[in-house]
């Protein structure tokens, strides 16, 4: 085939899970060759010695269902990087007008960041030259959701600045966190007088997953309130409750029955 007939290189994509496209295309040729030859019946043997293959190659691209699942390595655009937690407070000091990279590195290491200077340098001069602004990629839910179920003290500076910008984009969520954190002090510090109020707050809000919780509570509204108020609870009497139930499935049977009734007997 002349060159003429060859395609000319596609232009990189930005929205492509690899860096170069041109990379891309030639793993997606060699994995379309590879899984052609095993349907025309080839061994894996025989396709690494016609393609000049490893044999931990030709596995690799046979056992791939599809090239994107090949997406690793140094090629990849949404690898985890050591930087990562560090990202929305460089953000924050960028958009304040602190672009001064050796400070900005400085002020991450005492938050515990242990990368190297590189990586800093190279995320905040893809900020400086990209027409668009670069921004942290956003926390995943669950991670949000421990944030949010977490003593506030508990967690690092990072923690909660990035906590923060997820509510300041959420008013729903951010209600619900002051609802959440509200019910949890209500529950540590024994406050259920304050549960009328708390019910009231979370109906103005338009919460419908929390609205089926204060339905729930107002069904049996006084229990729950001496259940946050009173110092006692039925936590041991739970315990043997399920020490007995332990205690009868290991003693299955007749042979077992004399022997339980004796270790429950001594036990109370």
């Amino acid at each position: 085939m002349g060159k003429a007939d060859e395609p000319a290189p596609s232009e990189e994509k930005a929205d492509s899970p690899w860096r170069s496209e041109r990379f891309a295309n030639r793993v997606r040729a060699r994995h379309a060759t590879v899984h052609a030859l095993l349907e025309a019946g080839h061994s894996r043997r025989s396709i690494g010695r016609r393609l000049n293959m490893t044999r931990r190659t030709v596995k690799s691209l046979a056992d791939a269902a599809k090239p994107e699942d090949l997406f690793r390595g140094q090629w990849q655009h949404n690898r985890t990087s050591v930087l990562d937690e560090y990202k929305p407070y460089l953000d924050e000091r960028w958009d304040e007008g602190s672009t001064n990279v050796w400070k900005l590195w400085e002020e991450i290491v005492p938050l515990g960041y242990r990368g190297s200077y590189g990586r800093v340098t190279a995320y905040l001069r893809e900020k400086r030259t990209s027409p668009r602004p670069v921004t942290a990629q956003p926390p995943a839910s669950h991670v949000v959701t421990r944030w949010i179920l977490s003593r506030p003290e508990t967690l690092t500076e990072i923690e909660q600045l990035r906590l923060k910008a997820v509510l300041a984009n959420f008013p729903e969520l951010d209600a619900l966190t002051g609802h959440v954190r509200s019910f949890a002090q209500m529950l540590t510090e024994r406050q259920g007088e304050r549960l009328p109020q708390w019910l009231d707050a979370v109906r103005q809000d338009d919460l419908p997953s929390l609205h089926t919780l204060v339905a729930g509570i107002d069904r049996d509204r006084d229990a729950v309130i001496a259940g946050l108020t009173l110092p006692w609870n039925s936590g041991v009497v739970e315990g043997h409750v399920n020490r007995i139930k332990m205690l009868k499935r290991q003693m299955f049977g007749r042979a077992g029955f004399s022997l339980l009734r004796k270790r429950v007997l001594l036990a109370t």
